[in-house]
């Protein structure tokens, strides 16, 4: 699996990770840095006793959360995964942003990623260890400045390295506050709703009342994790509690933003990615009522004016010339035909050969087939836009990204400044979905360098929406090539892969399915076009492509397409017992009436494993309808069932917008699309009736917000040629015709 985090970060943690494995005597959050916190976070009644943790007099407790609000409800999980450990009272439980500043780079977040890539779990770190490996990735992640949002990893990174045990470090610095003043072995007391008891003597002091006390211990790195079965918190549906103020529109996103005496900023970027401004004649527009500036960047011309429209108009007035970078020319087809070329060429690179490799195809009967996506937006409601200003040599900036301290450390390079001359507010996004994580940030770029070029004035740089899906970083488009060999019982017994990358192998397409003789490789294929991680990243093409190509080999194969997927998870119990559960939930096998059928899917990513079962009707006019879709889910446990489910239920919509429309086409260079109307979402009419069906069992747990996408694509793909014979090897749906003709 590839993370959804700039690779050049990940190498710089791993290596510090290593070498800060050297030094020694270090504790989850050393005593001077809870008075930095205290000085950088906290309010007058309220002190730090970890780092994520701090408690007020009246025995409020905040804890602050080291991620971005981009609607996934992780402020409520991790809320619930701190205060489990902790035995706070969840009336009294309050959650904030952590400030986008290293005191609060997360190091939780480092480690899950460098130890999950090596294969190890938080059990993998002996106990004597753990201080020194917590400090090594919490120096790792401020040195490389890490706050990100993205790969599924709140829950499963930052709730189970850092906030569990924060909490439970937390209550037991509380417990021996208390067993000091009453004189008594810390062994004798314990915990319940913000409250200390000494059994024998009946006495208890509230927390707020011990934090003083308790912030001059030393947090354990270590301290004592409740077992599952004494949850009380973790595993309910608490309501998320962002959903009060974005329900009656208070919550304030990037794009809400006013400062006093701010003006508004339109951007037209070389339309042909790498290309640059050569010239343009602004003399007109600078005389236009209410303008104040025009700022020539490198590959853009910015229009500054008092209200945004005036700004909008006069930039969509401009005629800048640009250079092209020899890209001009570059369409959808030759890049396609540059696919092609390089799967018939020698240049292929082997990632996994199993048993006899490819020479397992050789004497066997042979199934094979191309699949393709296309490059896809992030599309997300609310626009790229940032607010700065420059006074003074120093800079302040108010943007939703999905990386706070990210973006402070990329603003203040930008600049050319240092980092504490710059002030970052970190704003809640209307949707991200990879599009704000840092090497991401050119609406960041040009924002700043923006205010620059006119000091002293806070100026909002607003994409227009056709700005914003012709200048995004795409889902990179990907064709992958597949054969495999039956033997003569229908069996499946070779399988070879290869596909086009744009960035090395993935082992997203690693198959699960227990298949002697493998040979997977990849070749890499280079455009101008800028790519970047996009919801669920390299498992949203891989499972279209695997469980597409699964299905195709069990029809040759002439068996059912659920048992012939079950005979081949003999050894991956909690798979089969997944994938059963979708089918047994959906009714599969039943009747259905001419011109509906049913199609399956199964993929784990990011620790979670998803099935979904796909009902689908075909109009013999060809016209479809996604009736239902059931899903089966298994990410260890539910920190939050209904934040999982919405999550999931977020994920199969995502994942349908982009299996039945999805689309970025390029032309001259260029993208094509420019709107919803030419790139168009799942609208409520269209939205099937959906069913989550969340397993719980012992696995780790498993992210959330990006698992639910991978297996839409194929089990509708998969329905689809059972109700028409129809198989579609190419995205989107859209494009293909299944009238009874194309039958």
């Amino acid at each position: 699996m590839t993370i959804a985090m700039p690779s050049r970060r990940m190498i710089l943690l791993g290596g510090l990770g290593a070498t800060g494995a050297l030094v020694v005597g270090y504790a989850l959050w050393p005593s001077d840095r809870l008075e930095k916190a205290d000085a950088l976070a906290a309010k007058p009644n309220e002190r730090f006793i970890a780092n994520w943790i701090k408690i007020a007099s009246d025995d409020t407790v905040t804890v602050v959360v080291p991620h971005c609000d981009m609607g996934t409800g992780i402020y409520t999980a991790l809320s619930q995964m701190a205060a489990e450990e902790l035995d706070a009272d969840w009336s009294k439980v309050r959650v904030e942003a952590a400030p986008p500043d290293p005191l609060f780079a997360n190091g939780a977040l480092a480690e899950g990623f460098i130890l999950e890539g090596q294969g190890l779990s938080p059990d993998s770190v002996p106990a004597f260890l753990r201080g020194t490996v917590d400090n090594a990735f919490r120096t790792a992640a401020a040195y490389v400045s890490v706050q990100t949002t993205g790969g599924s990893s709140a829950v499963r990174f930052t709730g189970v390295y850092g906030m569990r045990v924060a909490g439970a470090a937390a209550r037991e610095m509380l417990i021996k506050a208390a067993a000091a003043r009453w004189n008594v072995d810390p062994s004798s007391c314990v915990t319940k709703a913000n409250r200390v008891v000494h059994a024998a003597s009946g006495r208890s002091l509230g927390y707020g009342s011990l934090v003083a006390d308790a912030a001059v211990y030393t947090p354990s790195s270590n301290p004592p994790l409740k077992p599952r079965s004494g949850y009380t918190l973790v595993g309910r549906n608490i309501p998320r509690v962002d959903i009060p103020k974005k329900v009656d529109g208070t919550t304030n996103y990037g794009l809400d933003v006013v400062q006093p005496g701010m003006m508004y900023a339109a951007i037209r970027i070389s339309p042909v990615f790498g290309g640059k401004l050569k010239s343009v004649d602004t003399s007109a527009v600078e005389r236009a009522r209410g303008i104040k500036q025009v700022v020539r960047l490198d590959d853009a011309v910015v229009v500054v004016a008092d209200r945004y429209w005036r700004a909008r108009d006069a930039a969509a007035a401009l005629d800048p010339v640009w250079d092209t970078a020899g890209n001009g020319a570059v369409t959808s087809a030759q890049i396609a035909q540059r696919h092609a070329a390089a799967l018939a060429g020698n240049d292929l690179k082997k990632d996994i050969v199993r048993g006899e490799g490819a020479d397992g195809l050789l004497g066997r009967r042979i199934v094979e087939a191309t699949y393709a996506v296309p490059y896809l937006s992030h599309a997300p409601m609310e626009p790229m836009n940032a607010t700065a200003v420059w006074r003074d040599g120093t800079l302040e900036v108010w943007s939703g990204t999905q990386d706070g301290l990210g973006a402070r450390a990329f603003c203040a390079k930008t600049a050319g400044i240092s980092l504490d001359k710059v002030t970052y507010h970190l704003m809640p996004m209307g949707g991200g979905f990879g599009r704000r994580l840092p090497g991401f940030f050119n609406f960041l770029e040009q924002a700043v360098k923006t205010a620059m070029a006119m000091p002293g004035t806070p100026v909002k740089l607003i994409y227009t929406r056709d700005q914003d899906m012709q200048h995004d970083y795409y889902r990179p488009n990907v064709t992958s090539r597949f054969k495999g060999a039956l033997d003569g019982k229908g069996n499946v017994v070779a399988w070879v892969n290869d596909y086009t990358t744009d960035d090395g192998a993935n082992t997203e397409a690693h198959i699960v399915y227990g298949i002697a003789d493998q040979a997977i490789r990849t070749v890499k294929v280079a455009t101008h076009v800028p790519v970047g991680p996009w919801r669920s990243v390299e498992a949203s093409w891989h499972g279209f492509f695997i469980e597409s190509f699964v299905d195709e080999m069990a029809h040759a194969a002439g068996r059912d397409p659920l048992e012939f997927r079950r005979a081949l998870l003999v050894n991956a119990p909690r798979h089969l017992n997944v994938l059963d559960t979708a089918a047994e939930k959906s009714g599969w096998g039943s009747p259905m009436a001419a011109g509906r059928a049913r199609g399956i899917a199964l993929f784990e990513c990011f620790q979670t494993i998803v099935a979904h079962v796909a009902e689908i009707t075909v109009r013999p006019g060809g016209a479809l309808k996604v009736d239902r879709i059931v899903s089966a889910v298994d990410a260890g446990m539910a920190v939050n069932p209904d934040g999982l489910t919405a999550q999931i239920e977020g994920g199969i919509v995502f994942g349908l917008t982009a299996a039945l429309n999805g689309e970025i086409t390029i032309d001259k260079g260029a993208v094509v699309q420019a709107n919803f109307p030419d790139y168009e979402m799942v609208r409520l009419a269209d939205c099937p009736q959906i069913e989550v069906h969340l397993i719980e069992s012992d696995a780790p747990l498993g992210g959330g917000g990006e698992p639910g996408v991978p297996p839409v694509a194929p089990a509708l793909a998969n329905a689809i040629f059972a109700a028409t014979g129809v198989r579609i090897r190419e995205l989107p749906i859209r494009n293909h015709s299944l009238t009874l003709a194309a039958r």
